[in-house]
């Protein structure tokens, strides 16, 4: 229990009865040496010494090496001794010295290790004895009326936004990034962001942040972190571009800041002083609009589910003949999918290639159309992002003209109608990261949908989160957001929503199962409207749905 060795617990055990003065073992001494000795050893084991002589380390687990880490991070502490406000909290900067980027107590990958994952071929109980199917747990718009009801994809147009060229669809080389080319992307995504500023809000000239000068100036730069660590009020530096600041480095005071919401990678318009050339004074921070986009078209029914598409503890799928049985009743439009990944039966494509089948060959009779997305959590897909489509599972000539296989992030034309998808848990990664200091109504969720709105991205985070194995030479050219989308669907871990943000309607859908339990998916009544060919608020109707 204490992780001690039997010799060592006999030592401990007879210096404590020597210095208790006490030979007799019972049940009350015992418990006072656990107190007194073994609690204050620590839980922790000593870290594992590699044998020279062999040459061969111990095996150690993966979540034993994590914890390993941890202590010596901690270790220069061990051999200092204790001073008088050791009590207090120690004031560092960032807030927490320790990487907040380090997501891997969440990975998904811990959820298949032997003491967690251990599914049965029965179906499971919990899922099975639900009893809330169907409900609506969440809706948007005139809700009242609406018929669910779709077309089953007749007089329904899907296809990719923009020309073919600049959509992503098929698989490319990556690893051994190029620092200089990643450098040029992160700067020409600062440059782009810097003529819409410049020319929204008319600016003159940009300045450049590491000259002092004795007036205020607008600068141009990507805010960052000066340490590794959780961004905070203290910590914020801007990177500026390399035209006007040559890429320098300056940390800035948001004290005189009205209001703000901030994350690493956010690129910025700042107003100032900056009277030393190593403190900017912000005064006012200007935000980049969003790119608008108006079409004109008929109400399209919509389906939006994420995987995963059975329980943790069950190897059936009942949560995806559900879905299929859903898909056949409503006979939506459109059915969106994103996470195919199941539990392993067999090798990962095998099972792939089980779920495309069941769920194509299940849907035929509705003629709806099926745009499958892949995710970083598909085990058996390559681990990239921007990600590419599937493709190993063949079509036929019927199902090519009714399946539509979309790389990750990417854009959708609806019937005119602009969806913008990505599979990326962005809510998350950007919500650990962002600070704010605002009166306004929007909440955190908002603020996040906000950014990436006016970013211009589907990921505006810098550096991405640790689980984000991003491929910069391409993220440039397919990761952008070409305009701003009518529908943009975030899956995430985080709680379901539906919202409207900058006249976009952004929505969570939340996961078909949440590990032994069943989950939700969304569906949208999509009808655009247009007048004097300006942007309007689309006309939604839109609900979260149990399975």
């Amino acid at each position: 229990m204490h992780r001690v060795t039997g010799s060592d617990l006999g030592l401990e055990l007879v210096a404590f009865a020597a210095q208790k003065r006490t030979v007799h073992l019972t049940a009350e001494s015992l418990h006072i040496f656990e107190h007194e000795v073994l609690n204050k050893r620590g839980s922790k084991p000593p870290p594992k010494k590699e044998n020279r002589q062999s040459g061969i380390r111990d095996v150690i687990p993966p979540q034993e090496l994590l914890d390993l880490g941890e202590e010596d991070e901690d270790l220069l502490n061990d051999y200092m001794s204790p001073s008088r406000g050791s009590q207090k909290r120690a004031i560092t900067t960032p807030e927490n010295p320790h990487s907040k980027r380090t997501l891997s107590h969440r990975s998904p990958r811990l959820a298949f290790s032997p003491s967690s994952f251990s599914p049965s071929a029965t179906p499971s109980q919990k899922y099975s004895s639900r009893s809330n199917r169907g409900e609506v747990v969440s809706s948007f718009g005139s809700v009242q009326g609406t018929s669910w009801g779709g077309k089953g994809g007749a007089a329904t147009s899907v296809k990719l936004f923009g020309s073919s060229t600049d959509a992503l669809t098929k698989p490319y080389k990556f690893m051994f990034h190029d620092l200089q080319e990643i450098r040029e992307v992160l700067s020409c995504k600062i440059e782009q962001l810097g003529e819409a500023l410049k020319e929204h809000y008319k600016i003159e000239e940009f300045s450049s942040l590491i000259i002092p000068v004795q007036e205020p100036v607008t600068v141009l730069g990507q805010i960052g972190c000066d340490s590794n660590g959780k961004l905070n009020a203290k910590s914020v530096v801007l990177e500026g571009d390399l035209e006007h600041s040559s890429g320098g480095l300056i940390p800035v005071d948001l004290s005189e800041l009205p209001e703000y919401s901030l994350f690493p990678g956010q690129v910025v318009v700042i107003e100032g002083m900056n009277s030393t050339g190593e403190r900017l004074v912000a005064s006012k921070l200007f935000e980049v609009s969003h790119i608008s986009c108006s079409w004109e078209t008929e109400a399209d029914v919509v389906l939006v589910a994420c995987g995963p598409y059975t329980t943790s503890d069950s190897f059936t799928y009942d949560p995806m003949l559900d879905l299929i049985d859903t898909i056949n009743k409503d006979k939506p439009d459109v059915c969106i999918l994103v996470r195919l990944g199941c539990q392993l039966t067999s090798s990962f494509e095998d099972v792939f290639k089980m779920c495309m089948k069941t769920i194509i060959e299940g849907t035929r009779s509705s003629g709806s159309y099926l745009v499958v997305i892949p995710s970083l959590r598909d085990a058996h897909h390559l681990c990239i992002y921007p990600q590419p489509p599937f493709g190993c599972y063949e079509l036929s000539k019927e199902d090519k003209q009714r399946v539509l296989f979309v790389s990750d992030p990417c854009s959708l034309d609806i019937n005119g109608v602009v969806f913008g998808l990505t599979s990326a848990d962005l809510l998350f990664h950007m919500g650990a990261e962002e600070i704010s200091s605002s009166s306004s109504v929007l909440d955190r969720f908002s603020r996040i949908l906000k950014h990436i709105l006016t970013q211009r991205s589907y990921y505006p985070l810098y550096p991405p989160a640790e689980e984000m194995n991003i491929d910069f030479e391409h993220f440039y050219q397919y990761t952008l957001l070409p305009v701003t989308p009518d529908i943009l669907i975030t899956p995430s871990d985080l709680k379901y929503f539906i919202k409207d943000v900058l006249g976009c309607v952004c929505i969570n859908p939340g996961r078909l199962t949440k590990g032994q339990v069943g989950g939700t998916y969304g569906r949208l009544c999509v009808q655009r409207k247009v007048s004097d060919g300006e942007r309007k608020s689309p006309c939604v109707t839109a609900e979260v749905v149990k399975i």
